[in-house]
């Protein structure tokens, strides 16, 4: 069993200078976070899942193709269902939908009575062992790959099961309230292979929510870029760094956009990886499956076709994923909203949750050229402190470092997926939570909020909602 615990500068919105930041006041753009041409006004239970509105009739038309090969399931091979068999030999789950439910965010497995109910689909299980793949990449673990799958078609084994445990981290704020946080722990049993190199790293990660994707792919580098010099020059103990990962579809090195890590650099290559890795589903861009050396009746499995979805189905979906819409902000000018924004800034939270940018010229998707967008992100990686460190280096992130992730969308979380769990791994149970949770260059802000009178958290927590 494994188991692994001075100057001035503007930014976005908010005037930093002499080490405090001031509110610059409301922007009536903030209203439309995924710029004139990618919001929606639905916040319901569909809020994540439309076509951004300035999309070609020709690209709604792809998208609708796409979201069918993204949420419908596929089956086993051969089946008269030629174009959706190939599921597997391992796999997570049967489609992209099913851990990325109505294109939201994932969630850990249910716990009944204190015990784990079901195995996790929606939450992944990275591995590696130290050193370095061809490209730079993590090494897979020798026997079981780069990713744990539990489950598999029939006359193939599932790699095995996931085991999580949860212990409750107890807290106080400066007023004396109490509050509690849940520290997970991650097992491996029933190891269909044999045993693991006793040097494997895991990652815990969780599906998120997939709106406004090709806005951030239209983000110039260089804006990305000018971040890091940003917080180098504010002094202020925030140092961001940019991951720089292998993009198989374009075959170069590329600056990371996606992913916790910020390991992913385009869509196409998520897209498409996640159809290897998740369901088994190979593609021009990754034709082979993950069997490993010790996986005979893996590699003896059969298979969908080569590749098992073919060039254009995968562009659909592709197009599909970059797409989204991002929905509206919810009543941006509330006075409980507006002290929370401010308590946000003078924070420092939006050093790193950057608010906006103007898009760059995206290659296939017009629409989202020159837009104002505010995803509330700064695309760099950060040391996030013990608490949150995996241990597992991922192209340039080390076991301590994140990448910052965007915050539109956020407090739709709940109508869309009907729960409330935050960061990589679902571990926070509401917004407070994931921000005591933050530690490393997130500390001095998590002091700040610590410190705040229960209105202040409340007015933060309803600004973060709003989003």
């Amino acid at each position: 069993m494994y188991k692994w615990l001075i100057p001035a500068f503007c930014v976005a919105g908010v005037v930093v200078a002499g080490g405090s930041a001031v509110l610059a006041g409301f922007d009536p753009a903030e209203a439309l976070p995924g710029g004139e041409t990618a919001t929606i006004d639905d916040h319901g239970k569909n809020a994540f899942s439309l076509p951004a509105p300035g999309l070609t009739d020709k690209q709604k038309t792809d998208f609708v193709i796409g979201n069918s090969f993204f949420k419908k399931a596929w089956v086993e091979a051969p089946s008269s269902t030629a174009a959706r068999d190939g599921l597997g030999p391992h796999f997570i789950a049967r489609s992209c939908g099913a851990c990325h439910a109505l294109d939201g965010r994932g969630a850990p497995p249910d716990f009944e009575n204190g015990i784990q109910a079901e195995q996790p689909m929606a939450l992944l299980i990275r591995l590696s062992i130290p050193g370095q793949d061809a490209h730079g990449g993590p090494l897979p673990e020798p026997v079981y790959g780069g990713q744990f799958n539990n489950d598999a078609i029939p006359g193939v084994a599932p790699e095995g099961q996931v085991r999580i445990r949860y212990r409750e981290v107890a807290g106080r704020f400066a007023d004396g309230t109490r509050y509690s946080l849940r520290q997970p722990s991650y097992s491996l049993t029933d190891l269909g292979y044999g045993p693991m190199d006793r040097r494997v790293m895991l990652s815990p990660r969780i599906a998120p929510h997939m709106v406004g994707l090709g806005l951030l792919e239209a983000i110039r580098n260089e804006d990305i870029l000018a971040n890091a010099t940003r917080q180098a020059a504010e002094g202020r103990g925030i140092h961001g760094e940019p991951n720089w990962v292998w993009d198989a579809p374009s075959g170069k090195t590329v600056l990371g956009r996606f992913g916790w890590k910020g390991n992913v650099g385009t869509i196409a290559h998520q897209s498409a990886g996640a159809f290897r890795d998740d369901i088994g589903i190979t593609s021009h861009a990754f034709p082979e499956q993950t069997c490993t050396a010790r996986q005979k009746d893996c590699q003896a499995a059969p298979n969908g076709g080569q590749p098992e979805i073919d060039v254009r189905k995968m562009d659909q979906v592709i197009l599909y994923s970059q797409s989204l819409a991002v929905p509206s902000r919810r009543d941006p000018q509330s006075p409980a909203v507006l002290r929370g924004k401010k308590v946000f800034a003078d924070a420092n939270c939006v050093s790193c949750h950057v608010p906006s940018y103007t898009t760059g010229k995206h290659p296939t998707l017009s629409a989202f050229s020159n837009q104002k967008i505010w995803p509330y992100t700064d695309m760099l990686l950060h040391d996030m402190g013990d608490g949150l460190a995996d241990g597992r280096p991922d192209f340039k992130a080390n076991g301590r470092q994140w990448k910052t992730p965007p915050l539109w969308g956020l407090g739709l979380i709940p109508a869309v997926n009907g729960h409330s769990n935050y960061l990589h791994d679902g571990r926070a149970r509401n917004l407070m939570e994931a921000v005591l949770w933050h530690g490393g260059e997130g500390e001095a802000s998590k002091q700040y909020v610590l410190k705040l009178n229960r209105q202040d958290r409340e007015n933060l927590v309803r600004f973060l909602e709003s989003l």
